[in-house]
């Protein structure tokens, strides 16, 4: 089928999810956590958790397969779809859930085993971030010594996965190259030939898409995805029109009420300026009045008043003196 996603809730959990192929998903917590022949993840038990949240956001977008490894390692692989801003405080939300669920009441610290949240996303997360697998623990700030080993939680972005050499292939590359889409069967099939898993995987792809009754409930969900993916772009530009519009008004109402505040100072400061030079060239002329009417020379007046004397001559005409 062509641009299968093999992100789909229901395809994820019936390849990842089910015990009856427990190997596959072994090949991939292997892979993903980088384990060697010496401490290869043997057998893993699914817990009965169909957490799938009621609202339209979750239910489409979130998918958790929960499951004890033979060591007890507590393991959670999450799939995200669509983007999300919290995915950090959700990762660390449901690790601490699936870390404290281990203890019973009164029962001792010691028996705690590691766990492991596994975050597969279809979007880019991490943006200071290079590299598309990112691991986190809890490290000293200083010395960058590791407190526990007990909390380890992975992002895995797809849209930064590309592979560098076919020929040169880790099972996580393996598997991350087949959940992004971007490889053909035929280069699948190349893959397998380093990671067999793969193989099986694809079998099971075809097998899946086969049965009528699978393959529509894959397609209502896909439906039901680009649907939602819809709504919340009809959603957005409503509300990016309606902000634009409030903004607009609410610019334009501050900016009037901007000009007519700084036109009243304006208006202040040149009336207080105008009647201050007016104050003082009356104060000049009736100085020069003064001047002339106690017979004071001319050119003392000029120089004690700042004004010319041809300006004294007009004064003393004009006031008849």
């Amino acid at each position: 089928m062509e641009n299968f996603n093999r992100l789909n809730d229901l395809y994820f959990k019936k390849l990842l999810g089910d015990k009856k192929r427990k190997n596959l998903t072994l090949s991939f917590l292997n892979g993903i956590l980088n384990k060697d022949d010496e401490n290869y993840f043997t057998d893993i038990s699914f817990l009965d958790k169909d957490n799938e949240p009621l609202t339209l956001d979750g239910k489409l977008s979130k998918l958790d397969i929960r499951a004890d490894l033979n060591d007890g390692t507590q393991v959670d692989i999450e799939v995200q779809v669509c983007p999300f801003k919290f995915m950090a405080e959700r990762s660390l939300y449901y690790w601490s859930k699936m870390y404290s669920e281990q203890l019973a009441k009164g029962a001792e610290y010691k028996k705690l085993k590691k766990a492991i949240a596994i975050n597969l996303l279809a979007f880019v997360y991490l943006k200071d971030e290079q590299d598309w697998h990112n691991i986190y623990n809890l490290l000293n700030v200083k010395s960058y010594n590791k407190l526990t080993d007990h909390i380890e939680i992975h992002f895995l972005e797809l849209p930064k996965f590309t592979l560098k050499d076919m020929r040169k292939i880790r099972a996580s590359e393996a598997w991350l190259a087949y959940f992004s889409g971007k490889y053909n069967k035929e280069e699948l099939e190349e893959i397998a030939m380093t990671t067999p898993a793969i193989k099986e995987a694809v079998e099971f792809e075809d097998t899946f898409l086969q049965d009528k009754i699978e393959r529509r409930a894959y397609e209502q969900r896909e439906k039901a995805i680009r649907d939602y993916y819809s709504y919340m772009s009809a959603f957005k530009e409503e509300g990016l029109e309606q902000g634009m519009k409030e903004g607009l008004e609410q610019g334009l109402k501050q900016g009037l009420e901007q000009g007519l505040k700084q036109g009243l100072e304006q208006g202040l400061q040149q009336g207080l300026e105008q009647g201050l030079k007016k104050g003082l060239q009356e104060n000049k002329i009736q100085n020069v009045v003064n001047g002339l009417k106690e017979g004071i020379d001319i050119n003392i007046i000029a120089k004690i008043t700042k004004v010319s004397i041809q300006d004294i001559e007009k004064i003393k005409m004009e006031f008849n003196l």
